[in-house]
């Protein structure tokens, strides 16, 4: 980023640093690149650890979680009867043809702690939640590279990469994927008849074209390296088929992997599956829903081709009897010998969530959708929504500079939940330097507080003309950041900012970015209209704008009612006086002199919520072709 936005159209090739540090994305989305800087230490970002067992709010989690989506995840944990029987009796037949010899190793009862006591299916936190959001990638998905690593594993049946469009370009390497429906099944030519001893395989012939859906992966490697996903300009809005249909079709290799540790160490393959089974819940979250003894057994051919010497076995505790398969055994047999100290699997401890972390709201937020971003209109502003708590008397803080509380319990977290329905906050360099705000999203299950990757973080964007905030590490933002609990700031100055090159060397290090803005209005200040602009070229759909008092009462001001869509204001039963900072347009005269009404915002709601109340209306007039293309557009037509 760090361009210079200079008119309506075009941006000035004066800017605080090159275009490579940035690259596009989807429908103009831009993520940052961070290169790399030894001043500042590696970040560590951690996929946040807990366990498929363990996921919060289940009552009010849904099937898929958007990006910027209030909604919760839930994980599906019902296995299909009709598949378990089918795999018994493919089981049955498979224990009969792989056993070696009559000799049936066993091993000391479960209960007694043997070695392969373990779970052979080890899954990484929120796992079936994250499959599906990686499946529907309704929105760009920004995650650290080792949850790349960790997660996408379990997603790669879905998809097919495009090797002749993959680039790379400094530290930034591109490929593209398209859904593996959309490509036919391939045939081998008659031409190029088998290798001798080889049979065909029996594949299910796939004409290919069923779904257009694509997308491409950016990988960024600097100090803070991360993997960007979206779909790309020409894909299809969604897959044409869900998730379990995928997983019937091929099996991931994350799933797969599990197999193949289990079967180098010498074990039956329906022994293997038999222990799959023991686990149909983590089977069902790791995409194993269809997966067979043959999957178990195609994925270990190799390595049984290469050791034709080694004796497959059960594991220890279980035994294959003639009509029954490999079953659990109680009794121990001292014929034959198990493994010896087996190495159980790597497992994935439960972090705790963050001491600060906020329950996701249990009372109803339903009175906000209508003045909330609808992402599916087409703009050329982002949506802005005013976001403040005020007093009676409407001020916003006792003092200027003096931090004030005025929000309840249940305000703070409606509050966060708005931040995580919008891309990016604004406010003021005053509130910055007066609050040393994080400016993040700390609802559980936001990025940092046990979701993945930067999901429901907004982007922190300083309004600083003269370029007066400090950039230290120290400051909570670039913390935050660090932590892998939120976005580094992007700064908006003007052009006679003087910024050193080590503090643009230094924001950039932490993901954040300086923006320059040419544009002035009569009194001299940036102009909203072309910052709004500079936020969407750079891929922000919706702006939450904070504070402080000067921003708001500015944007509060008739001719800004084109660029506000909404305001949403948290009344607190309290007069802080005359000495407070106030939030009010200028006073409004009508043509006779006489006073009028600054302001008057429209489909106004009042909504107590504990000690506040709400007040949520409109500002921004919807004009007539907006309202048509809102009707085009919409679900029922």
């Amino acid at each position: 980023m760090g361009h210079d936005y200079s008119d309506v159209s075009t941006t000035s090739a004066n800017s605080l640093s090159s275009k490579s540090d940035a690259y596009p994305l989807q429908n103009e989305t831009t993520v940052l690149a961070t290169p790399t800087l030894e001043s500042i230490s590696e970040k560590t970002m951690e996929a946040s650890n807990h366990h498929h067992t363990a996921t919060h709010n289940p009552g009010s989690q849904t099937s898929s979680l958007e990006s910027g989506d209030g909604s919760r995840p839930h994980v599906a944990s019902n296995f299909h009867e009709t598949m378990a029987a089918e795999n018994e009796t493919t089981l049955r037949h498979a224990g009969s043809s792989e056993s070696n010899g009559n000799c049936a190793t066993a091993g000391p009862s479960e209960d007694a702690g043997t070695p392969t006591s373990y779970n052979l299916i080890n899954n990484p936190p929120n796992l079936a939640r994250i499959r599906q959001v990686m499946f529907e990638c309704k929105d760009p998905i920004e995650i650290s590279l080792e949850e790349f690593e960790t997660y996408w594993p379990y997603i790669d049946n879905v998809w097919v990469k495009q090797r002749s469009n993959s680039s790379k370009e400094g530290h930034c390497t591109t490929d593209y994927y398209m859904c593996r429906l959309r490509r036919p099944t391939h045939r081998t030519s008659e031409t190029r008849p088998l290798p001798e001893g080889k049979r065909p395989r029996k594949k299910r012939v796939r004409e290919g074209g069923i779904c257009n859906f694509q997308i491409k992966v950016v990988r960024f490697e600097g100090a803070y390296s991360t993997v960007t996903i979206a779909r790309t300009p020409g894909s299809s809005p969604i897959h044409s088929h869900d998730l379990d249909y995928i997983d019937k079709v091929k099996r991931n290799s994350g799933l797969m992997e599990f197999a193949r540790k289990e079967a180098i160490k010498g074990y039956l393959p329906s022994s293997i599956y038999t222990k799959f089974q023991e686990e149909p819940e983590k089977l069902i979250e790791a995409g194993g829903k269809f997966c067979t003894v043959t999957d178990v057994r195609n994925v270990s051919a190799k390595w049984r081709i290469q050791n034709p010497e080694v004796k497959l076995i059960p594991h220890d505790g279980y035994e294959y009897q003639k009509g029954h398969g490999i079953v659990r055994i109680r009794v121990t047999d001292g014929n034959c010998k198990a493994p010896t100290n087996p190495t159980p699997p790597k497992t994935y401890q439960d972090s705790p969530l963050p001491p600060d972390t906020l329950l996701f709201p249990q009372f109803p937020l339903d009175f906000l959708e209508p003045y909330l971003p609808k992402y599916d209109e087409r703009r050329q502003f982002p949506h802005v929504t005013l976001s403040y708590a005020s007093s009676m008397d409407s001020k916003i803080s006792l003092l200027p500079g003096m931090q004030t509380v005025l929000s309840g319990p249940e305000a703070k977290l409606m509050t966060h939940y708005l931040r995580s329905r919008h891309d990016a906050i604004l406010i003021g360099v005053g509130t910055v330097l007066a609050d040393n705000p994080g400016l993040n999203c700390r609802l559980e299950g936001a990025g940092g507080f046990g979701g993945l990757g930067r999901m429901w973080q907004p982007r922190p964007v300083i309004i600083d003309p003269t370029g007066r905030w400090p950039v230290h590490p120290e400051c909570r933002m670039l913390r935050t950041a660090v932590e892998g609990k939120g976005k580094a700031p992007w700064v908006v100055v003007s052009p006679g900012a003087q910024i050193h090159p080590q503090k643009l060397m230094m924001l950039k290090g932490y993901g954040g970015d300086f923006l320059r803005i040419v544009e002035y209005n009569q009194n001299w200040r940036l102009r909203w209209e072309a910052i709004l602009r500079a936020l969407a070229s750079e891929g922000v759909k919706s702006v939450m704008i904070e504070g402080g008092g000067t921003v708001l009462s500015e944007l509060l001001n008739p001719e800004y009612t084109e660029f506000i869509d909404s305001i949403i204001v948290t009344v607190a039963p309290t007069y802080l006086g005359s000495g407070g900072v106030p939030v009010s347009p200028d006073s409004k005269r009508d043509e006779q002199g006489k006073p009028n009404a600054a302001l008057n915002p429209r489909e106004v709601k009042w909504v107590p919520l504990g000690q506040n109340v709400i007040m949520c209306g409109r500002i921004r007039a919807v004009t007539t072709i907006q309202a048509v293309e809102s009707n085009t557009h919409s679900p029922g037509s």
